[in-house]
């Protein structure tokens, strides 16, 4: 329940909207990229992000449209399974009775599968390749429009909001004789190639920044303790039974 409540962010006023959180992403040491950013529950409404282009010290600005909102999948399906569990544990009769320890047993094994997909959802980003960066919708969110050398991409990363900006620069024909595109992975690194509308590119420089979302800190400190109290209940329940199966009369 205390995790369930952390996804249903606390409401503002009295029109019932989930409050607004402002975020400022940003790497202790240097300030290449500057990141501000409004979550909504499990919606970006507002990014704002400031780069630093390293080669001539060019500043570049680009923030949401005002009319985007870019949806967090992984809050999302988070929240789902939370909710789930919680539909396994209140969906009987309020005098309902358990019949055998298998009975609990299947229905902790049920409710531990739902935290632990939970808790993966928050603790293991998506795997993406360039091209499906670069192909993603979060390419239209911005204006002025992100230029063709810059990809963006955000994922939450335990109780962390990420964004990635990649600089890439274009392959020259003469040396795309060494072309090798790189696979998926939740973060590139520099000299990683890949291949998009008919041009092949090198990433330049990657640019990390993150900051802690205090409400996913909790959440996953409770799944942690709702998957113990699950595996203690489970426990005792075999100790019982191993007793009432071996009693010698």
């Amino acid at each position: 329940q205390e995790a369930s409540h952390r996804f249903a962010l606390p409401t503002s006023g009295s029109g019932g909207a989930v409050k607004q959180e402002n975020f400022v992403l940003s790497t202790s040491g240097t300030d290449q990229v500057k990141g501000v950013m409004t979550l909504q529950g499990d919606a970006l409404c507002q990014a704002d992000v400031n780069l630093k282009m390293p080669r001539n010290n060019q500043l570049l600005h680009f923030a949401f449209r005002e009319d985007k909102q870019w949806k967090l999948q992984q809050i999302q399906d988070a929240r789902n399974h939370v909710n789930q569990a919680i539909y396994l544990l209140m969906n009987r009769d309020v005098n309902y009775q358990f019949k055998t320890g298998l009975e609990v047993l299947k229905l902790m094994d049920a409710v531990m599968l739902q935290l632990s997909r939970a808790r993966n959802r928050l603790t293991t980003p998506a795997t993406l390749t360039l091209p499906e960066i670069a192909s993603s919708g979060l390419t239209k969110m911005f204006t002025p429009a992100l230029p063709p050398d810059i990809l963006v991409n955000f994922y939450i990363n335990l109780n962390k909001l990420c964004l990635t900006v990649y600089q890439l620069h274009v392959m020259q024909p003469s040396t795309t004789k060494n072309f090798k595109p790189a696979g998926g992975s939740v973060l590139h690194n520099p000299g990683a190639m890949f291949e998009f509308g008919s041009q092949r590119y090198e990433v330049s420089h990657v640019h990390k920044v993150e900051c802690v979302v205090p409400w996913l800190n909790d959440a996953l400190v409770f799944f942690t303790v709702s998957l113990q109290l699950c595996q203690q209940l489970k426990d005792k329940i075999s100790v019982f039974s191993s007793y009432w199966n071996y009693r010698p009369y």
